[in-house]
């Protein structure tokens, strides 16, 4: 039996906090320990009270100062895109047309998709990233590549191949029978083998046809329990299009709904323009609206409505979305959420910060039993942070007060320079890149 012995200051959530002074939606241990057995978590408390009795057969790992947390989680990521970050466009159809499905034709070469599988894998490490749920691109060999890779280094990831059968180049289409087929045989290779959940993924209403939407409800019927990753509402020229190509709908969350893809596991990117019975469907059918801060500012998308939407029960997530989206950090992406809010005179909190960052994330893609937290039980996918890792950070440093200073700091200032180790099931990961 492999035993590990973090030592740090640990930070875990237990529920969403519901304003500044909720404490108890968190635990905080100043001296903390948290044990892990064989990729697992069967212990966290305080160092001098419950750790003692391991220390005999445990390796001891003191990362004092720094606060040890629950991996970080990105629920809506395009790994193929990881070559047009930073590309130049004015809106996000030119964005598409322009670089992404140009982009995307290089992975039938199974050799490409394995080398940016294999960067983006150890790109999400690097920053503090233990889990995400990815696109991959019309070809099957880009989600062997990409489950490939994560099984490697033991991730738990949610990916799927595009469906995709109109607008697009002809090298990107596929049609509603070889989806079904593609689809159906990468769950059959990789739901469940390890870490790795598949998904469901039409890419969204604008490159589907209506019998390929069909044919992704028969997935969904057939395999229920799988996630439904797709975009809604991002842009109004995208929703424009959406509702001149499926004009009998009502809207567009209604194109989804039609075909009964919206539900507890359906993670729904952008959310930005939705209608007041659009935001309504949406949690009632429990779906998720995915927050993507980064990538709404850099194509000039929007502004998400984040406290109409929490008041109305949605159930939110924060997310990257890379290559829209301008860095793989959940912290840089969580400041942009800040700035976002703000311009909307709304509030995010920090302590709402990291909840998203960890369990929140995890209960919007229903793996809250698995990861998102440090509790005994769970697998030990862990980000350990220094909130003084570059001379600004160190200067500010000397003057926060709080917790909640201090994770303010981290979601302003930090980035991939902030993360010490990555752990997954228990295992050093970035530290490993740099050796």
């Amino acid at each position: 039996m492999s035993v590990k012995i973090l030592r740090g200051r640990v930070l875990t959530f237990l529920d969403e906090p519901q304003g500044r002074e909720d404490h108890g939606c968190y635990r905080y241990i100043e001296d903390g320990a948290v044990v892990i057995s064989d990729g697992r978590i069967v212990m966290v408390g305080d160092w001098n009270q419950r750790a003692a009795s391991h220390h005999a057969e445990g390796e001891i790992i003191d990362h004092r100062p720094h606060l040890i947390m629950a991996g970080f989680i990105d629920p809506h990521v395009h790994f193929p895109q990881m070559q047009v970050m930073g590309a130049y466009a004015g809106s996000l159809l030119e964005w598409l047309n322009t670089y992404t499905f140009v982009e995307e034709q290089k992975f039938m070469d199974e050799g490409h998709a394995g080398r940016i599988a294999s960067a983006f894998c150890d790109t999400l490490l690097q920053y503090g990233t233990t889990t995400a749920a990815s696109y991959c691109s019309v070809h099957p060999q880009s989600v062997d590549a990409f489950f490939s890779e994560a099984e490697k280094r033991n991730m738990l990831m949610v990916g799927g191949k595009v469906m995709m059968d109109r607008n697009a180049p002809q090298a990107l289409l596929d049609t509603p029978q070889s989806a079904y087929d593609d689809t159906r045989a990468g769950i059959a290779r990789w739901h469940g083998k390890g870490r790795a959940h598949y998904a469901i993924t039409p890419r969204f209403a604008i490159t589907s046809t209506h019998e390929q939407l069909a044919m992704a409800e028969a997935q969904e019927r057939e395999f229920p329990h799988l996630h439904i990753h797709t975009h809604v509402s991002e842009n109004h020229a995208e929703i424009a299009q959406a509702k001149e190509l499926y004009p009998n709908y009502g809207d567009y969350v209604g194109i989804y709904e039609k075909f009964h893809l919206l539900g507890p596991k359906t993670l729904l990117g952008h959310c930005i323009h939705l209608s007041h019975r659009e935001t309504e469907v949406i949690a009632e059918t429990r779906s998720v609206a995915v927050f993507c801060p980064t990538s709404n500012l850099f194509i000039g998308s929007g502004l998400f409505d984040y406290e109409r939407q929490h008041e109305r029960g949605v159930r939110i997530a924060t997310a990257t979305d890379v290559g829209g989206g301008s860095s793989y950090s959940m912290l840089r992406t969580m400041d942009e959420g800040y700035k976002v809010m703000q311009l909307r005179g709304q509030r995010l909190t920090p302590f709402r910060s990291f909840y998203h960052l960890t369990l929140g994330n995890a209960r919007a893609m229903s793996l809250e039993d698995r990861i998102g937290s440090l509790e005994p039980g769970m697998e030990a996918d862990i980000v350990v942070l220094n909130s003084s890792a570059t001379p600004q950070m160190q200067l500010r440093m000397e003057t926060v007060e709080s917790l909640e200073q201090e994770l303010f700091l981290l979601q302003t200032c930090g980035d991939d320079r902030a993360v010490v180790e990555t752990y997954v099931m228990g295992k050093p990961m970035k530290s490993a890149l740099a050796a």
